[in-house]
């Protein structure tokens, strides 16, 4: 089976320190469900298995085991050109996404060209309940609409979300940083009325603080606006 062979590969390249260290950047996840594999040697891996015609065998069998073996798979996701495929294939994968490592490293190859599709499909996941369909989703409109695609209505859909979850308003508060260095006058508008919850609000300007994209002056203005 396919799986066993790509799961034989990632054990071969296993390496016991990096994982022990890996690990701690994921305090909420089991380690014994990390194999310890470097993610250049991940993206090795998922771009020679990428071209086995038995490659769905492994794309469809969810959950994965193995933290790396979802790595395995969302790289392959993203070497997709088609936009078409790219969506079917992560809407059926991002329900079992369950750490923020593996979220974070989907950068689809077929969404810079088709972002008036995107935007749309970006509605839809931040509508999901499971937490990294969510995170991917802001991460998606932080990645693609703060540039030239920008637009400020783009922002309620960020600063309305309200959760408890760690991992989302930390989401949060680096998409608002990073708009703020992108984008000032109508991200720091946001600050200014306090849209955001007092713990993104305060995070989003420690990480704008932190910036070099963000002028010192500027800096001196967001420490002003902090909640206390």
């Amino acid at each position: 089976m396919i799986t066993d062979e790509i799961r034989a590969e990632l054990f071969s390249c296993q390496d016991l320190k990096y994982r022990d260290f890996h690990s701690k950047l994921m305090p909420d996840y089991n380690k014994n469900n990390i194999i310890g594999v470097r993610s250049p040697q991940v993206r090795s891996i998922a771009r020679a298995f990428s071209k086995r015609e038995d490659i769905d065998e492994f794309l469809f069998e969810l959950p994965h085991k193995f933290y790396e073996e979802s790595n395995v798979h969302g790289f392959i996701i993203c070497g997709f050109s088609d936009y078409d495929k790219t969506v079917k294939y992560l809407d059926d994968f991002l329900p079992y996404v369950d750490n923020w490592a593996t979220c974070d490293l989907l950068k689809p190859k077929a969404f810079p060209k088709n972002k008036d599709r995107l935007i749309n499909d970006i509605d839809r996941w931040l509508e999901s309940d499971k937490t990294y369909t969510k995170r991917f989703a802001m991460g998606m409109l932080m990645a693609h609409f703060l540039d030239e695609a920008f637009k400020e209505e783009y922002l309620e859909k960020i600063y309305t979300l309200r959760s408890e979850d760690y991992y989302l308003n930390m989401m949060k508060a680096w998409f608002f940083a990073t708009d703020l260095a992108k984008q000032w006058e109508s991200s720091v508008k946001v600050i200014e009325n306090n849209l955001l919850d007092r713990w993104s609000h305060n995070k989003a300007i420690q990480k704008a603080i932190e910036s070099y994209r963000i002028t010192d002056e500027q800096k001196v203005y967001l420490k002003t606006l902090k909640i206390k």
